[in-house]
C-alpha cells in the first residue's frame, strides 16, 4: 500500500515537482555565481528536499480522493473505529503520522528547534490550516487527522533531536560539511533506487 500510495503521488506531482525543482536549482545557481558563493551541498539539497515534500504534500490534502469519508468533529472517532493493521488503519492512522514526520523534522533543522512544544504548535497551526481548507473547498475535516499530524510532527522533532545529539558527542573529523555531503549523497542514491524500484513495480502491475 505505501508504495501504491508513493507511486500515485510521483505520477501525478511530478511535472510540478520537476519544474519547481528546475525554477529552484537555476535560482540557486544563479545566485551562487553571481555573489560568488560557497557551496555546502547537504544544506541546498535538504532545502530542496523540504520544498519537495511541500509539493508531495500539498498534492496530497488537495487532490486525494476522499469519497469515502466525512467530515468528522469529534477527537478519537474515527481512529478508534478501524482494525489494527487494517489497509484503512494503515491509510489513515499511519499514514498521517508519516505524513507529518518530515515536516517536523525539516522545521526543526531550518529552525534549530531544541523543545517540542515549537513544533508541536507549528504542526498544530499546518494541520488545522490543511483541514480548514479542505473542508472551504468541497473535501472533508478531521479533526483526528490534526492530532495524528500533531504526533507525526513530534516524532520528526524527536529524530532531529536525537540526531544533533549525536552529532554533537562526535569527533572533529565527522562534524565537517564533507562528512555530510558523503551521507547526503549516499541517501539520495537510496531515495533514487527505492523510487525506480517503486515505478517498476507499478508498471509491471
Amino acid at each position: 500500500m505505501l508504495q501504491e500510495t508513493v507511486l500515485n503521488i510521483f505520477e501525478n506531482s511530478w511535472p510540478m515537482i520537476f519544474i519547481f525543482s528546475m525554477i529552484i536549482i537555476s535560482m540557486r545557481i544563479t545566485y551562487i555565481v553571481k555573489y560568488d558563493k560557497h557551496v555546502v551541498f547537504y544544506k541546498d539539497i535538504l532545502a530542496l528536499m523540504f520544498i519537495i515534500y511541500i509539493l508531495c504534500l500539498f498534492h496530497v490534502v488537495t487532490f486525494q480522493d476522499v469519497t469515502w469519508s466525512t467530515s468528522n468533529f469529534i477527537p478519537f472517532k474515527e481512529m478508534f473505529r478501524y482494525r489494527f493493521a487494517s489497509s484503512l488503519f494503515i491509510r489513515n492512522v499511519l499514514g498521517n503520522m508519516l505524513m507529518f514526520i518530515p515536516f517536523g523534522f525539516f522545521v526543526s533543522y531550518f529552525l534549530k528547534l531544541k523543545k517540542p512544544y515549537s513544533i508541536l504548535l507549528l504542526s498544530l497551526l499546518i494541520s488545522s490550516t490543511i483541514e480548514t481548507t479542505q473542508l472551504l473547498i468541497g473535501r472533508v475535516f478531521d479533526v483526528d487527522d490534526i492530532l495524528l499530524n500533531v504526533v507525526g510532527g513530534i516524532i520528526g522533532f524527536a529524530i532531529w533531536w536525537v540526531l544533533s545529539k549525536i552529532k554533537s558527542h562526535l569527533p572533529a573529523f565527522l562534524k565537517k560539511d564533507i562528512f555530510y555531503n558523503i551521507i547526503i549523497s549516499l541517501i539520495l542514491v537510496f531515495m533514487l533506487w527505492q523510487l525506480y524500484q517503486i515505478i517498476n513495480l507499478g508498471g509491471a502491475v
